[in-house]
């Protein structure tokens, strides 16, 4: 086997590839199409996102099963639902939650920032009572500063009486005014009285609204409640939650030290936080050691059979303990990934979820030695010199060093004739010699650069057997202990 190895590693690559170095190699646009050597994978994962089925993928590591379940991500639309809790005014414990579409969201967005729906003024434009009860002018001097600062820049004085909690009747400074969040008034038109509200916005502006304005926004905004998004529109459609936690999995409520008091609290609805399950929801879940998550696949399997999971808080010691928000969607795609010796420890329901409703695949670790899937390494090379951005390029001979060890992998791990797809390894490989080739200052990386890469990839079980010969003696060398040749041992 050792002497067939290195005859491999001798070895020359048939053919020429038609290219002096990678940077001529093109790599296609679309993350699918960069997959190499997994085409079963590649047609079902067109499948999956169309049809939205589950995926469990298994296969060594490194085979490129992320990859896949980013890739059918990227085959999804863009989420289509916003998904907030509200503030529950008779039971704050029991925040409402409420889904919009995209459409909705739009409509209401475009009613609230529509020309129509007030005039926004600056401080200086609104009337001068105006300005100063929303904390703009300063009684004083008349000068006009940020509606944050509580004392003017300019005289000193105190524009407003800053908050002082729910405490403030006991700690005296009743004759300064407070600052308002709002200011009502009255104005004739046409020889009727209707009535303006000013509010600041945002910014350090001044929205003023009449009741034409305030019944379009009636009808846009109908609840009015103070509003948590969870998970807007504009989210990512890959979530990985690769060994999470039940609270980063299935969500959790904040701990609040002052028990959600009314007035000096953290309203209940605002500690709210979606777990993985729910970030995912119109997207992919990516679990890969799915045994990892021990008990918590029961809760994944409640999850993908309701498509909604409630969240609560998780720590029994916690304010958040009595606070619960039911049926928040979760409608995922879950892409698992295992090794080919963990399968029977994937919890039996969850397996069958998966297979009931989705695929099971046994990915490849070897693929043909054939001039196209040659070729694929060698994209493979300039797809992984573009992805890190801090290496350059391979030449030709670099690349077809590559392959020859491809073949020797396929052989010495797999015992099979053709290349490995066990292409974590390999990437590693061209990263390191791409270092050794910015740390001599060249354009490329040789082939040279490729064999020190390669020996210094080696397991470092491999290094320990070189220098030492057995881990016996390796173990003897970090006590500083030598071994005489008649057998005693010495202190080194």
């Amino acid at each position: 086997m050792s002497s067939y190895i290195s005859s491999l590693r001798k070895s020359c690559v048939s053919e020429e590839f038609g290219f002096e170095d990678t940077s001529q190699v093109s790599v296609p646009p679309a993350l699918l199409d960069q997959v190499i050597g997994q085409e079963e994978a590649v047609r079902l994962a067109r499948l999956i996102a169309k049809q939205r089925r589950h995926l469990l993928l298994v296969g060594p590591p490194g085979t490129g099963k992320s990859m896949i379940a980013q890739a059918i991500s990227s085959l999804l639309q863009r989420p289509g639902q916003e998904v907030s809790v509200l503030h529950n005014p008779t039971r704050p414990e029991r925040p409402l939650m409420e889904v919009r579409s995209r459409e909705q969201v739009a409509e209401q967005r475009q009613a609230l920032g529509a020309p129509g729906a007030g005039i926004v003024l600056r401080p200086e434009q609104a009337p001068a009572f105006v300005a100063e009860r929303l904390g703009f002018r300063c009684r004083d001097c008349g000068k006009f500063s940020s509606a944050e600062a509580a004392n003017c820049p300019a005289c000193g004085g105190q524009k407003f009486r800053p908050s002082g909690g729910p405490f403030d009747d006991l700690v005296g400074g009743q004759d300064e005014p407070e600052r308002e969040d709002a200011v009502s008034t009255t104005r004739v038109m046409d020889g009727k009285e209707d009535l303006v509200v000013f509010e600041r916005t945002d910014g350090q502006l001044i929205r003023a609204l009449d009741s034409k304005d305030m019944a379009k926004m009636q009808r846009s905004e109908p609840q009015a409640l103070p509003r948590n998004v969870l998970l807007p529109l504009e989210r990512a459609v890959f979530v990985q939650a690769t060994g999470a936690s039940e609270t980063e999995l299935l969500g959790d409520v904040r701990h609040d030290p002052y028990g959600g008091h009314a007035q000096i609290g953290t309203p209940p609805y605002s500690r709210v936080v979606a777990g993985a399950v729910h970030e995912a929801h119109e997207g992919v879940l990516f679990v890969d050691e799915l045994i990892s998550l021990g008990r918590l696949q029961r809760h994944l399997l409640s999850a993908m059979q309701e498509k909604k999971f409630p969240i609560t808080g998780r720590n029994a010691s916690s304010t958040g303990a009595s606070v619960r928000v039911d049926a928040v969607p979760c409608d995922f795609i879950l892409v698992a990934a295992v090794n080919t010796t963990d399968v029977r420890r994937i919890l039996p329901p969850l397996r069958s979820r998966i297979g009931g409703n989705g695929y099971e695949l046994l990915v490849n670790s070897c693929m043909p030695d054939t001039l196209e899937n040659r070729l694929a390494l060698a994209r493979f090379c300039a797809q992984e010199v573009r992805r890190d951005g801090r290496i350059p390029h391979l030449s030709r001979a670099a690349v077809e060093a590559l392959v020859r060890e491809a073949r020797v992998r396929a052989r010495s791990i797999d015992q099979v004739t053709g290349l490995t797809l066990r292409l974590r390894t390999l990437s590693g490989i061209i990263k390191t010699a791409g270092d050794l080739a910015v740390s001599e200052g060249v354009a490329r990386i040789e082939e040279k650069h490729l064999q020190a890469a390669i020996e210094r990839g080696k397991p470092i079980e491999e290094q320990i057997s070189k220098r030492y010969g057995t881990p016996y003696r390796a173990a003897m060398s970090d006590l500083g202990l030598s071994r005489s040749p008649a057998g005693d041992s010495d202190v080194g």
